[in-house]
Order: structure tokens, then sequence, then C-alpha cells
């Protein structure tokens, strides 16, 4: 009778894990809304109630046999938790670069949220848990590419605002390079490439700012080809040309200086929305011509956070990356500076779009319109350059242009109306950083997650305790404006 009862009891609690389980369950997929989650429901059932299946037989199996597979099922219980947890909550992250200095510092780890903008469903689900895209070691691609699901985005606590630090996937790296220093370098070293050769070939090159709109087209496709073709030839030093799916490819985190719908113009080194100037970051960063007249002191270089990458900028080139604090305390210590002024150089380099000539430089850029939802452009041979690679690479069509007309999936277009909403993105040392301005938009299923707070901060110039940044440690990223 008593073991009657203690059986009843049991399947009692049974049946009430069950019914949790399964509602939170069910929670979850009304939450991602993907009902094909519900073939898991019989096999919850059976784990709980009817017992069908020996889930754990492992544990009535001999000493080794039973210790081996006691890590193996704690090692995929695991696995399985950390793929969920990255997928639909949150991630860690480091800042590789230098490119939001001083807001953001190399050696700052982010507890990146994925709810803050809404979890992206998986385009490619079968992923090694904590990898990006290579497996570490034998550096083969820790993903599979099939399944391939097409980009949604599940309701999150809000939408990208003006001025958030926001951990995206890099746009540009569609097409890669398999060797890993060249990898995400591809289209920039078609173009370098490409010219190089074309000026070797011909004594006398064609000035491409002396063409029309669609003479600069056909030359810069031209130069393309011969970049890439280069590179074809030579893939014992940079490798095969391959691809990477949206939700693999690189995590950068950059600050989202505008927003779907808005012209965006950069004059002076000041971004201008719609015409008004936007805040500038409290932490901005402009390259400076320095002359030194001593070495700076250590305890100058900790308090304005001058790091040994900076310094190394104005040995290599006389000039560094400074804060207006930075400037402002150095202008006044003639002991340590002979002078300092603000770079003005019209430095162009490999500006978004590459195929097109602007006369934009990194300082004064633009304007340029963001793509919006819904939003329809009217296309012209002054702007099918720009919004190309949205309208192609993004949005998935068929785009040439030929006698001056535009062709969208074989169809002369004179406007196109946009699916996702786009953002610009660029770091606060605007110097020293690769952003929107050279790689253009980036798209809203490129779009990783808010990096909520820093939950660890080395510096990479310091070692031991002195290189903790105690100060940095969980603070609030909403907090760096």
């Amino acid at each position: 009778m008593i073991d009657k009862e203690k059986a009843k009891m049991n399947m009692k609690k049974q049946w009430i894990k069950f019914g949790v389980v399964t509602a939170l369950y069910l929670l979850f997929l009304l939450w991602v809304k993907s009902w094909l989650g519900l073939i898991v429901v019989p096999f919850i059932f059976d784990n709980y109630i009817t017992k069908k299946i020996r889930w754990t037989w492992w544990k009535d199996a001999e000493g080794p046999v039973r210790f081996v597979m006691s890590w193996v099922d704690a090692l995929v219980f695991a696995l399985v938790a950390v793929y969920f947890i990255n997928l639909f909550a949150f991630q860690n992250y480091v800042i590789p670069s230098s490119s939001l200095e001083k807001s953001l510092l190399t050696g700052d780890y982010l507890f990146v949220s994925k709810l803050s903008y809404g979890p992206r469903i998986p385009e490619t689900p079968l992923t090694m848990p904590l990898t990006q895209h290579t497996l570490p070691i034998i550096h083969t691609k820790s993903y599979v590419e099939w399944p391939h699901w097409d980009y949604r985005r599940v309701k999150g606590l809000g939408h990208v605002k003006l001025n958030d630090i926001v951990v995206f996937n890099y746009p540009a790296g569609d097409t890669i390079l398999t060797e890993d220093q060249f990898a995400n370098s591809y289209y920039t070293m078609c173009y370098d490439f490409g010219t190089e050769l074309y000026q070797a070939q011909n004594p006398n090159p064609v000035n491409p700012a002396t063409l029309n709109r669609q003479g600069q087209l056909d030359y810069f496709n031209m130069i393309y080809n011969l970049g890439r073709e280069y590179i074809v030839q030579n893939p014992v030093k940079y490798g095969m040309i391959d691809h990477r799916p949206t939700d693999r490819r690189e995590n950068y985190v950059k600050r989202c200086v505008g927003l779907p719908g808005q012209t965006l113009q950069i004059k002076n080194r000041i971004v201008y929305l719609d015409g008004k100037p936007n805040k500038e970051p409290d932490n901005v960063q402009y390259f400076y011509y320095v002359k030194l007249k001593r070495d700076l002191p250590d305890d100058v270089l900790k308090d304005l956070g001058i790091s040994m990458e900076d310094l190394g900028y104005l040995n290599q080139g006389g000039a560094m990356p400074l804060t207006k604090r930075a400037v402002n305390y150095l202008s006044h210590r003639k002991d340590l500076v002979a002078s300092i002024h603000i770079v003005n150089d019209a430095v162009t380099g490999d500006l978004y779009p590459m195929n097109m000539v602007t006369g934009w430089t990194r300082d004064n850029y633009g304007p340029i319109w963001i793509p919006k939802k819904g939003a329809t452009l009217k296309l012209t041979m002054d702007n099918i350059a720009i919004y190309e690679r949205p309208i192609r690479v993004y949005e998935h069509n068929q785009l040439v242009v030929k006698n001056n007309r535009i062709y969208i999936n074989g169809k002369p277009a004179n406007s196109y109306t946009f699916k996702m909403d786009y953002y610009w993105m660029m770091g606060d040392n605007r110097h020293n950083s690769e952003d929107s301005r050279y790689w253009g938009f980036v798209p809203e299923d490129h779009i990783v997650g808010k990096p909520i707070f820093i939950w660890w901060s080395s510096d990479p110039d310091r070692h031991g305790f002195s290189g903790i940044r105690w100060n940095r440690l969980f603070r609030w990223v909403d907090n760096i404006k």
C-alpha cells in the first residue's frame, strides 16, 4: 500500500514536471513562431511519463563506460545549453581593435544581449557552439551550410536607437579569402590590385573622374575583375575565394550614427542627420600631428589612455589619435609637447562606394540616404553605385547597368522599394576606424545584439594585476555616450 502511494506521488510529481517543462517549451515556440518544434513534445512526454526510451542507459553500465558516458552526457548538455543561450539570449564579445577607443577599449569583454533587438532565427543552425565560423587548431568551417533558413528575427525588447553601440556581422564579409590574414580584405584587395595592374599595363591610364557614370561603372568593373583574377592566380599566397552566410560573418562593434530613412552627411568631421549635427561621442578621437620634446611619462599615458598602438602611429607617421581631453592636456604641457594640431588631410582611402568617383573623404562624406524598409527610392545613374550592393547582395536581386539603363531582375527599373532597414555605423576613433564610410550600409539581418556591460577588461600594454582595468569592470555600456 505504501509503495503504491509512493508510486502515485512520484507519478504526480512527474506530471507536474512535464506540465511545467512543456508549458515553458510551448511559450518558447510561440515566441520564435516555429511550430516545427512540436515534434520534440512526445520526447519530453516520454522522458517524464512513459519512459520508453532509456535516455540514461549508461548508468547501468560497467565502470569505464559509465565514467566516459557521464562526461559525454554532461558535455552534450553543456554544449546544447550554450548553443541556445548564445543564440537567443546573450553572448560574450571581446573588443579586438581600437576603432571605438576611447569609449570601448581593446581588451574589453562585453556581455552582449540578443534580447535587446530580438534574436535571429539562425540561418545556419548546424554550428559548433562558442565558434563564429572557424574551428580552432584544425582551421576548418565550424558550421554546415545546409540547411539554410531565410532571415527572420523574433520580437525583442526594442530597436536600434541613434548612438547605440551595436554588435553586427561584417557586411563586406560575404566574400572572403581562406588565408586568415587576408580573410576580410577581399573587395579592397580586388580594387587595389586591379588598379596597380591596370596602371602598370597602360602608360596613359584613363582617369575615371573624366568618365560619365556608365563609363565609371564599366571602368571599375574592369578594375575589379583584374584584381580578382590576380588573386585567383595566386592561391598559395592569398588563399581561395570563398563565401560566408550572414550569421557566420565576423562580428564587429560600432556606434550607430544613422537610422533608416535619415540622410547622413559628414562635414568637417561632424555627422549631420537630415541637416542637423549629431552629438559627437564624449570620447571621440581624431588624429593629431604631435611633436614631442621628450617621451611622455607612463603616468600621463595611463591617465590619458594613450596606448602603445597610439604611440606606434606617432612614431610611424608623426600623428596619433587623441581625445579632446588629451589634446587640451597636452596643449598645456609645454615641457612635453612642442606643437599639436589636427590632421586635415583629404584622405579618401577605399571609401564606399568603390565603383564611383564621389570626391568624398573620411571627414567630408555624403550626403547619403539610408534605406528604410518599405521606402521607395528613385534610381538614377548618379546613385545606383551607392544602392547596388543593398539591392543585389543583401536583398538578392539581379542588377545590371548598361547603356545608361538600370535593370533589376531583367526588367528596366527607375525605382526600388527596400525590403529591410539599414543602419550607418561608425567608430568613435574616427580617423582610425574601418566602418560604414568604407563598406557602406549595415542591413537589419546583420544586427547581432546590444552590449550591456563590460564584465572584464585587461590592458594589452600591461601585465598582471596592473593590466586589469578595475574601474571598467561591470560598467554599463549605455552610460558610454
